[in-house]
C-alpha cells in the first residue's frame, strides 16, 4: 500500500502506525461486521450465567453495545488488503454509530429475538468505491502471523491533491530499506482478531 505518512512507532511491543491511501472494493462477507463489548473499554463482552461481563474491566454485569468489527478488501496503485475497521473507525467511515445500524435493523424488521444475526448494513456496504486515507497498526504480530489482515485504528478524509503529490514523490525516490518496505509487505500479513462467539444484539440501555 502507497505509506503517505508514517507515524513514530512505539517501543513497547514494537507497534507502528501507518497512513496509507486506498479505495474500499467490497465488504467481506462470512464475517460478522460487529461484535457485543464493554461500552466503557470496548472489550468483547463475556456471557455470564445470567449477564454479560467485562474480563479488562472486572465488572461482573456491564452495559454492552454492538462494536464495529468489520473487514473491508481494499486496493490502491499497487497492492490488494483486508482492513479490519474497528470501534471508532467504523463510525468515521459510516457516520454512523454500530449500535445505531444494529437497533434500528432489529425496528424497521419488528424483530425481538437477540440471538438473531445482523447482516452487513447499507452504510457499510454503500462505502464501495470510495478511496479514504487509512491509519492502520502494524506490530510484530501483523508480520508474522498468519491473519491476512490489518487493523484500521482511524479514517480520515480523502484529499486528492495530496494523494498526487504522495505518488510523484514516490515516484522519484527510491525506496527506503527496512521500515517501510516491512510495511508494504505487511498488507499480506496478520492483525488483532477479537475472537469469541458471535455477536447477538444487547439490550442496550
Amino acid at each position: 500500500m502507497l505509506i503517505s505518512k508514517r507515524h513514530d512507532p512505539i517501543s513497547v511491543g514494537k507497534v507502528a502506525w501507518f497512513e496509507c491511501i486506498a479505495t474500499i472494493d467490497d465488504v467481506v462477507h462470512g464475517a460478522e461486521w460487529y461484535y457485543i463489548g464493554c461500552r466503557q473499554c470496548h472489550t468483547k463482552a463475556i456471557k455470564g450465567p445470567t449477564t454479560l461481563m467485562c474480563k479488562k474491566c472486572g465488572k461482573h454485569e456491564i452495559d454492552a453495545v454492538p462494536q464495529y468489527h468489520s473487514k473491508l478488501s481494499v486496493y490502491d496503485h499497487k497492492d490488494q488488503a483486508v482492513f479490519v475497521l474497528l470501534g471508532h473507525a467504523g463510525e468515521e467511515l459510516t457516520g454512523k454509530k454500530a449500535a445505531e445500524l444494529v437497533d434500528s435493523y432489529y425496528k424497521v424488521n419488528n424483530i425481538e429475538e437477540e440471538a438473531h444475526i445482523v447482516p452487513v448494513p447499507q452504510a457499510l456496504l454503500s462505502t464501495i468505491g470510495q478511496t479514504r486515507k487509512f491509519v492502520v497498526k502494524v506490530s510484530t504480530y501483523n508480520l508474522t502471523g498468519k491473519a491476512q489482515s490489518l487493523t484500521v485504528t482511524k479514517v480520515l478524509p480523502f484529499e486528492e491533491e495530496e494523494h498526487e503529490v504522495n505518488i510523484a514523490a514516490q515516484a522519484g525516490e527510491a525506496p527506503d530499506n527496512g521500515t517501510e518496505d516491512q510495511a508494504e509487505e505487511s498488507v499480506k500479513r496478520g492483525a488483532d482478531v477479537i475472537e469469541g462467539e458471535e455477536p447477538k444484539r444487547s439490550k442496550l440501555g
